[in-house]
């Protein structure tokens, strides 16, 4: 469920989405637990559209966290946030062996392994970009599918015709 978290553009941390305006949005951090204002023109960006390039394909921020959180045994990563970008490429090949070194950035793991650390410290550990339903929001929709259903099912007495009504309409006659 990382669509709850967004990366705010000039911003430190990550944010968590409170409400959406007209033309703004208001965010929590996840660091203090201040909310502010991002407006249309700041790049706000959730953690669940990000994608990491690889030499065949791309693998999604979920599936890079998921297999970090499996390296480090649901710790943060012991990795300075200065390390020399040597460093950190070094770790990402022993997660994601087959990253492209030529579009992915040492700031760019960098922020992973920043944003990885912050939702470790936070408590959040299901990298899924799966929505989770509740029972009672499946049972919700069960019933309204139902309902909806059983309406289509039942026949009003306007919506039957008789053959003597068309007869008559068509000759015209009473």
């Amino acid at each position: 469920m990382l669509k709850e978290f967004l990366s705010v553009s000039g911003k430190p941390g990550l944010y968590k989405l409170v409400s959406k305006g007209k033309n703004m949005f208001i965010v929590e951090s996840i660091l203090d637990g201040k909310r502010i204002p991002t407006y249309m023109r700041d790049k706000v960006v959730s953690l669940g559209d990000i994608s990491i390039y690889t030499k065949e394909a791309e693998v999604t921020l979920s599936n890079l966290l998921t297999r970090i959180k499996e390296k480090e045994n649901g710790l943060p990563v012991d990795i300075s946030s200065s390390a020399k970008p040597e460093v950190l490429r070094e770790y990402l090949e022993t997660v994601l062996p087959d990253f492209d070194e030529s579009r992915v950035y040492p700031s760019d793991i960098r922020k992973i392994l920043l944003w990885y650390n912050l939702l470790i410290k936070e408590g959040f550990t299901d990298f899924s970009n799966e929505e989770k339903q509740s029972d009672t929001e499946n049972e919700r929709i069960a019933e309204n599918e139902s309902d909806a259903e059983n309406e289509s099912n039942e026949v009003n007495e306007s919506d039957v015709v008789n053959e003597s009504d068309v007869v008559n309409e068509n000759t015209n006659e009473p």
